[in-house]
């Protein structure tokens, strides 16, 4: 297989190495994922993430787990295991289907992995190009989660649109929320801006709001790890949140994803399932050095890693494939996509 390689997954020499997002920002660890259970362990443990990069990582696990063993029914068992490790990012569940019917024909397998790689570095390229058309030099944006070189093999969703108008010469300011409770946003997006030199500054999820009243933010663009054949999409929690907040101060909400995030079996938001993570994750920090509690042990927790945002909210959705405004996604056109 040829080496590969993207801002948080590399492929060298028939190896797999992911770049640690858990330990982000203060220090870049490279684990080796090559095998099996490390790759599913560090897929459950966000130490890869991103629906995009979920898909590829889980794509490039089975290919290169099929140059040694190519027994069809073995390869199958593991590709079911590497697609139930995540619930709500449907990429892994478009990218796993891909392989299973050619898991008795390991050469085509691993050829198919490599172009779900490309593929994906290809269709970022698209959604920064069209995404960008939709932002103003002077613009200041608010993003939740984090959607760029970290999330996909390409330059990102949301943030590779972001990045793609700093590129074309447009002086724009990010507003980056935090994320709680695993703080993607402050770990990961505020680390992939500072190595991109685009300015920003780092807010908890709690004060965009305020900063919307006072004319702060100007629009809003963010990822999705599942969108239904409405509009509705599914995303960090805590999007649908930035949702209603941009509606009532009338600014612009664009939700940006490869087609390959469009469920085709997902009629509307109330069908797509919910991840439900950790207690941990809220009652305190999960660090490398140990773990750091702020909450009663005993406290019960509501943990959901994703809020559906309904279309009525969306001003436009960006995709590879085109921008598809509120009026054509509840007029059915994401149907072209599935």
């Amino acid at each position: 297989m040829k080496n590969l390689h993207s801002l948080g997954l590399k492929l060298e020499q028939e190896r797999i190495f992911l770049l640690d997002q858990q330990a982000l920002p203060h220090a870049e660890i490279w684990l080796d994922a090559t095998e099996p259970e490390h790759m599913l362990a560090a897929i459950k443990a966000l130490k890869v993430r991103g629906a995009p990069l979920i898909g590829v990582a889980a794509a490039l696990s089975l290919a290169v787990y099929s140059l040694k063993h190519r027994d069809p029914s073995e390869l199958r068992s593991l590709a079911l295991k590497l697609r139930q490790t995540r619930p709500t990012a449907v990429n892994l569940m478009w990218a796993i289907d891909r392989l299973l019917p050619l898991c008795s024909e390991p050469q085509k397998l691993q050829s198919e992995a490599v172009e779900i790689f490309e593929e994906d570095v290809s269709l970022c390229l698209k959604m920064g190009e069209a995404g960008a058309s939709l932002i103003e030099d002077g613009d200041r944006i608010l993003t939740h989660c984090n959607s760029g070189g970290l999330a996909t093999a390409g330059i990102g969703t949301a943030l590779g649109v972001i990045r793609t108008a700093w590129e074309q010469g447009k002086q724009i300011h990010v507003y980056v929320d935090e994320t709680r409770p695993l703080l993607q946003g402050g770990r990961l997006t505020a680390w992939e801006l500072s190595q991109l030199g685009i300015p920003y500054t780092l807010i908890c999820d709690n004060m965009a709001a305020m900063l919307m009243r006072q004319g702060a933010i100007h629009k809003v663009f963010l990822g999705a790890d599942r969108v239904a054949l409405n509009g509705d999409f599914a995303n960090k929690i805590g999007t649908y949140s930035a949702a209603v907040n941009a509606h009532y101060h009338g600014l612009k909400f664009y939700p940006v994803a490869p087609y390959s995030t469009l469920d085709p079996n997902c009629p509307d938001g109330s069908a797509i399932p919910i991840e439900q993570r950790s207690p941990e994750e809220v009652r305190g920090v999960i660090q490398m050095q140990g773990n750091l509690c702020w909450a009663p042990h005993e406290a019960l927790v509501y943990n959901p890693a994703f809020d559906v945002t309904p279309v009525e909210l969306v001003t436009a959705l960006v995709t590879d494939r085109g921008i598809f405004n509120r009026e054509a996604l509840q007029a059915g056109a994401l149907g072209q996509l599935a």
